[in-house]
Formats: structure tokens, sequence, C-alpha cells
């Protein structure tokens, strides 16, 4: 199946990417700062319509959504505005040439290229790519200072190694992005406009024509966002989006068929909830949503869906061949065999069976020798499906591939191809770049001398034409490699889909598939929207939420394989409407020696009621002082008792904040002497920055404690539902019980606590808590059950202040940091 865009599509596609240059070049960079400022006036945001579950038609849905997205633009050009920084970052180039185009000023500048030297010691060039956004002056920007004359420009490509066309929109006029937005360019800037035509459209030599170019940010991403979003109407999914209903899209209705025995399988070797996701999926529903909440094998799904979709044929071909040639008929084993060799990642496979090594070096991972051969098809075949999986980051598609692979690449393994940049360096022997230097007879870090851009680009072409499965991100594809294959694709399979803006989702159904999966789960953190002003107006909404807001059917996965029972009680609770249940096994599985201590069970709620935060000055961002230390306290107890925690890969500290978690990795750094050996002990990160990861104990510091029960961005319950969900076996929240309680679910989290006598009250001197004699009266004994509803104590045991002599206790001065770096 060619993607056939034809000539009207590709006018219209030139003419949405016309419409948003127009747009952009036409804003005054002042005024963006003036409205910045305003962004939280209330007649500033009632201008913007709200994102709503449905939609009427192609123009209701593309007036509510053309604004956000250019209010995303607003916010991403102002995210880093410091003048000293944007000083340094300003170029004097000479204007070479200059032209009209369509309304447009084409520019020729110059471009002398910085050598800079990569981690691998290769030179390459530091340099300006095609849709980065300038700011072109006559003066150069300076602190407060501006320039007198200003525009913005945009790079449209590389002319050669030394020279870039720009684009550039000089026209009084302006685009107005919808009927409810007036926007008008003020005196001063049309005649700051008309200094800047004057100095690049000007006869004078080319010492005159100098001007200063500042990078504000790269528009690739957004670009492709806007040019599917104008593409909605061509879209064969267009109804379905506006309305959440499911429709015939003209492609046929017969469901997928995959071999009994092959069905078999699945059912043997998946959970029902699973297996009833790749049901839906055969039966050929256009849009088929899978929501994963954290531990029930949403991985292990997607790689099932694509065993059984490489195997498939619609029903009625499938009987049709059958009676006009019947194979000898296997035997199970040879069918287990043929599996084995056909999709490798489908056998022998636990939901849980592998976590993406955060280095690729620990050997399990083979990282040469391997590259994936095409799939040996029958020449007899009729249908050979072909599927695009997609997800908004490199790491969670790289996890995908790094499951898919098969080490001994035997010859039936489907061919796939990772496009993109920086893929994990474990997936580099299917990486596009990589396979491209292959087949040129070259290695993939060589300088590329001698071959030219139209001999890279057939070679990317013919690989991908022959590739069964293609990777990149929601972002790629839309990039040119894709648009110019000769085939498109069947089923696109998006995961992470629930952390994607909804045009971002858009992108990938361009390609005309027959089939669409949305893998993800809204219940966890929502994609990173930078203008407050469209967060506000519910741009973040993935569209996978959306549909489910409306109605549209979802498939929960509901059996669990990461967490303790206690601690899946909780979220399964709050979040999923108790529908979690737990794995066979998993509580023999996540119990774990320390758990013989109360307080170091599998959920456990510190209460530093004595702690207070405060504010970094320069950054704004929240820390406590008081939390720090008790975490450092809980830190050493548990890896001095238990010492196989003293790994990075063990034990996580999760904070809200990112200034409270500085302040760890600071003090971890100055304990163990170097920031390397910290973190080889210790994984320390925000909670965005551990979406879809686990370790085995996660200590989880809330920061937050004053006297007025703000808790801020903290009561964003996805936040709090992805931190105390990265725990197997213990997970240890630490916070202000008091300041925590204002909020209804972090009141119920407490409450839950106090229920299950896992609630401890620690007071100062918080070394104390852990004293020899304290924890001797924290031992779980076999008699003592712990409950799921009250009637037991809601707090730990009276603290006694018991001096912290003890050896292995943890004090708060420089003489006790050192003996603890001794330690390691």
């Amino acid at each position: 199946m060619a993607i056939d865009k034809g000539k009207f599509q590709e006018e219209e596609e030139a003419a949405a990417v016309a419409r948003f240059h127009k747009i952009i070049l036409g804003w005054d960079y002042t005024q963006l700062l003036k409205e910045n400022e305003m962004k939280n006036k209330k007649d500033t945001k009632a201008k913007l319509s709200v994102v709503k579950n449905t939609y009427k038609d192609v123009d209701d849905y593309f007036e509510t959504f053309e604004p956000l997205l250019f209010e995303e633009v607003k916010a991403q050009i102002l995210q880093n505005q410091d003048p000293e920084e944007e000083a340094s970052g300003s170029e004097l180039r000479l204007v070479m040439e200059c032209s009209e185009a369509d309304g447009f000023h084409i520019l020729q500048v110059t471009d002398e290229r910085e050598r800079v030297e990569d981690d691998n010691k290769v030179n390459k060039y530091k340099s300006l790519g095609p849709n980065d956004l300038l700011l072109l002056s006559k003066e150069e920007v300076k602190g407060s200072s501006f320039p007198s004359s200003y525009g913005f420009a945009i790079v449209e490509n590389r002319l050669s190694s030394t020279s870039l066309r720009l684009r550039m929109y000089l026209a009084e006029e302006v685009v107005q992005i919808t009927k409810k937005t007036k926007s008008s360019r003020t005196k001063p800037f049309i005649r700051s406009l008309s200094n800047i035509r004057s100095l690049i459209t000007s006869s004078a030599n080319l010492v005159d024509k100098r001007v200063h170019t500042l990078k504000l940010c790269g528009l690739s991403t957004i670009i492709r966002e806007y040019t599917a979003l104008r593409s909605i109407s061509s879209l064969p999914f267009k109804d379905l989006i506006f309305t959440a209903a499911e429709k015939s899209c003209g492609y046929g209705d017969d469901a997928w068929k995959i071999s009994g025995p092959l069905h078999d399988y699945f059912t043997e070797n998946l959970n029902k909830s699973q297996k009833e996701a790749i049901d839906v999926g055969l039966s050929r529903r256009s849009f088929v949503l899978i929501q994963g909440p954290p531990g029930t094998g949403k991985t292990q799904t997607i790689l099932s869906i694509l065993g059984a979709v490489m195997h498939a044929t619609p029903a009625r071909v499938q009987s049709k061949e059958h009676e006009l040639k019947r194979r000898v008929q296997m035997t199970i084993e040879e069918k287990y065999n043929h599996w084995a060799l056909a999709s490798p990642w489908i056998l022998g496979v636990n939901p849980r069976d592998a976590i993406m090594p955060e280095d690729g070096d620990d050997g399990f991972f083979p990282t040469s020798g391997n590259d994936m051969k095409p799939e040996v098809v029958n020449a007899n075949r009729k249908y050979r499906i072909r599927v695009l999986v997609c997800a908004p980051s490199n790491s969670a598609l790289d996890e995908i591939v790094l499951r898919l692979r098969d080490e001994n690449a035997q010859p039936y393994a489907p061919k796939i191809v990772r496009i993109g940049v920086k893929p994990h360096h474990s997936v580099k022997s299917v990486w596009l770049d990589h396979l491209v230097a292959q087949r040129r007879g070259s290695a993939i870090d060589k300088p590329k001398q001698g071959t030219t851009g139209t001999d890279d680009d057939s070679i990317k072409t013919s690989i991908l034409d022959e590739a069964a499965i293609v990777f990149c991100t929601l972002s790629f594809s839309g990039a040119p490699v894709l648009a110019k294959s000769n085939r498109g694709f069947d089923v696109v399979i998006i995961d992470e889909a629930a952390q994607a803006v909804e045009p971002a989702t858009l992108i990938p159904l361009a390609t005309r598939c027959k089939q669409v999966f949305l893998v993800g789960d809204p219940k966890q953190l929502p994609a990173t929207v930078i203008s407050t002003v469209a967060q506000d107006s519910g741009y973040g909404t993935s569209m996978f939420e959306r549909l489910q807001k409306a109605g549209y059917p979802v498939n929960m996965l509901k059996t669990q394989y990461r967490m303790h029972p206690e601690i899946r009680s909780f979220p399964s609770k709050e979040f999923y409407e108790e529908a979690l249940e737990d794995g066979a096994d998993i509580e023999a599985q996540t119990t774990r020696d320390w758990h013989k201590y109360r307080c170091f069970g599998p959920f456990c709620f510190f209460d530093i009621h004595e702690g207070k935060e405060s504010q970094h000055g320069a950054t704004g961002s929240k820390v406590n002082m008081d939390e720090v230390e008790f975490v450092l306290l809980i830190y050493h107890r548990l890896v001095t008792m238990y010492p196989e925690l003293k790994s990075s890969s063990q034990l996580a500290i999760i904070s809200p904040y990112g200034y409270q978690v500085k302040t760890f990795k600071d003090r971890f750094k100055e304990m163990f002497g170097s920031e390397a050996e910290a973190e080889r002990v210790v994984d320390i990160n925000t909670v965005d920055g551990f979406q879809g990861r686990e370790k085995d104990v996660a200590i989880f510091s809330c920061v937050r404690a004053n006297d007025k029960g703000g808790i801020g961005f903290l009561s964003n319950s996805r936040r709090m539902n992805v931190g105390i969900t990265r725990a197997k076996s213990s997970v240890l929240v630490v916070g202000s019980a008091a300041t925590l309680k204002s909020d209804p679910l972090w009141k119920n989290l407490v409450e839950s606590a106090e229920k299950r006598n896992r609630l401890f009250k620690v007071s100062k001197p918080m070394i104390d808590f852990f004293s020899e004699e304290n924890l001797e009266t924290m031992k779980v004994t076999e008699d003592m059950d712990i409950p799921d509803g009250p009637g037991f104590e809601d707090e730990a045991p009276p603290v006694a202040n018991f001096g912290g002599d003890d050896d292995n206790d943890f004090g708060d001065g420089d003489q006790d940091d050192a003996a603890f770096a001794e330690d390691d």
C-alpha cells in the first residue's frame, strides 16, 4: 500500500506551513513579552476555547485547537528568557542575497559553523537546523537593552556548509488565528520591520548588511503537529475523532484471523484483560484504547499485539486460501518452533520478565553482531501487514525495541527499523542511520564524504520499504524520510498515548492506516504543556483521555505484576475503582527481609510534624531540609542492615520538587565523594523522571509542610499515582500529615496508613527513631496480623531519645557523613 499523497495533499500541506510561518513570523517579540506578563488575567484566558469531549465538525475542532497550539508556540519562544544568556548566544551574519516569494522575504546568510567534539571524540559541527526560530536584529541584544529594529526569521534549510536560507514575513498585515482573536502590528514594530527591510534589500556593500541572529527555539515538532491538525479533514478517522463513536472507515469490517493454536497460546500465556485487548484488536475496531495501570504488563501486551497482527489475515481471505491450498498440517511442537522464529518475543515471556537496563551494558542485551534480517514470507501470501509503532519519547520506544529483538537474529525474524535520533545504543543494530551506513559499506561514525544526500535518501527509502515494523517518536512520524516511503502502514500503535497532546497523536495517523491502538494510562502523568494559558484550557488532554471521557470503550489491563498487594491497594481504590488484581504469587515475590520491621513495611507514612518547607530564592522551588535529613536516616539504616539495597537499581528517592531533588543529590555527592559514585548507590529524580520505571524500594519526599495547608501541584492526583507506584516491595512516604490532610486524596492516604498501623510520627532528634531499642519495638511478630480496617493504634510506639550513640545510626555532623562515606 503506497503512500500516494497526490498533488492536492502536497499543496494542502504547503499551505498549512505557509500559514504557520506567516502567523509566527508576524509576531512582535516585545509584545509577546508583555502578553506573558499578563497571562494570568481572566480576560486573557477567556479568549480561548476549552477542549471539549466531542466536536460537531472540522471547523469546531480546528477553532478549538489552533489557538491553543499557538499559545504553546509562544510559551516555547519565551521559556528561556535570560538576557545575559541571550547576548552570549547572538551571532553576527552577512546577508548575501534577498528575494521575495509568496509574500515572504527569503534571505541567504552566512553560517560559519563551529567545530565541536561529541562524547565519542568525533568532530561534528554545531550549527542551526531547519525550522529553528531566530530573532534577527540590526543591533546585538545586550542585557536589558533591546534592538530598535528586529523581527523573527525561520531557518528553511542549509544551502551549503557556510550559508543558510532564512524566511521572514515583513508585511504590515497580520494573519488572524481565529475570529475571536484580534491582533495587529504596532506602529513602532512596523517602523522596526521597515528598517530591517531596508537593511536586507539595500544595494549597500556586504559590510553594511550585517545582522545579528539569536536562536530562540526549534519548531520542527510543533510544525508537524500543526500540519497534522490542518489535515484533519482528510483523515479517514475524523468522524470517530470528533464524536468518539465507532464508524466504518471504508476499509471493510472483516475481523482479523489468527490460527487456532496461536490463539490458544495467547489464552494460556496472557491474563484475561490482556487477551481481551488483543481480541478487540483482531475484531478490526478502528481505534483500540488500552489502559495500562502501573505494573500491568503494558509493554508485553504491545508485543503480543505485534505477534498477533504479524500473523493475521482477514477471515474471508484466510478461508478462501484454505479452500484453495491446504498445507501439510504441522504438529503443535512444529508450530511452536515456527512462532518462535516468526515472532520470537511472544514465546516464553513473563509480563514483567525484563526491565530496560539503565546503561544497556549489563550483558543482557547484546550491542553488536545482531543485525536483523528480513522476514521470510511465502511468495503466495497475499497479505503483508506493516506496523508503525510510536511513542512521545525515545526511551519508551527503545524499551519495546529491546524486548522485541531476538538475540539469535533468526532469519524468520521480521525486519524492524528504528528511525530518529539518539536511540538507546543497545538498539543501534536496527537504527536506520546505522543500516544506511552498513549498506553504503562504511562505518556510521565516519564523516560522510563522497556521498550525496540523494544517495542516502534512496537507501533510507529502500530500507523502510523492506521493514515490517517501524519505530519512531510521534514527531518523527511526520519527517520527510517517512513521507518519501513507497509503502504506508496498516496498523499504528502509539505507546504512552496519554502523555501526548492531541495534535501530536494526529501526526502518525496521516499514514492512512486502517487501525490505531492507543496504549497508555490517563491516571498517570499527562503531556507536558509549557503554556499555562493552554494548560488551563485543556490542551494537555490527550486524545486517549478525551475519547475515554466521551464514552469510547476502553480495555483496561487489570492484573498487576509489580507491587506488593499492600502497595497496590491504595492506588487501586483511589484511581482504578478497585479494579486492579494481583498476579499469581506476587505477594511472595515482593516480600522482603526488611518487612519484619513495621517501619520498613510495604506501604508506610512518616509524619515529620515538626518539619517546615522553605523556598529556594533563585528557582522558587520548594525544599524541606527536615525531610532531607530524615530520608538520609532511612537510607542509611536500610543499607546498613540490608547492603543489597546500596544500589541505584534497587533503591530510589523521589520528590515532586526539583530543588529537593538537587539537595538530595548534593548531600549524597558529599557523602560518597563523587557524583558518579552517588548515582551508583541510589537513584534520585523527580516524579516526572520516574514514569514507567520501578525499584525495589522507593522513598517519596512530599516536601510541603506549612500552617496554611497549601500543597501546590502536589495535589495533582496523577503525580501522586506515579510517585507511590514505583516500588515493588516498599514505598516509604515522608511528609507532614497535618499539611497533606488538607487535600482529600492525601487525607485518604494518611488515614490508610493509620488503619494499617503504618503511620509513624517522627520527633526531633530524628536520629533516635532508628535506634536499636526503637527498632526492636517495631518488629512484626507472628501473632501481629496487619489489618486493613480501623481499630489499631494510629502511630508508632512512643519515640525515646536514646542519644544516638549506636555505630549504625547516621548523625547530622560532618563526622557521621565521613563515616557513611567510608562504609561504602
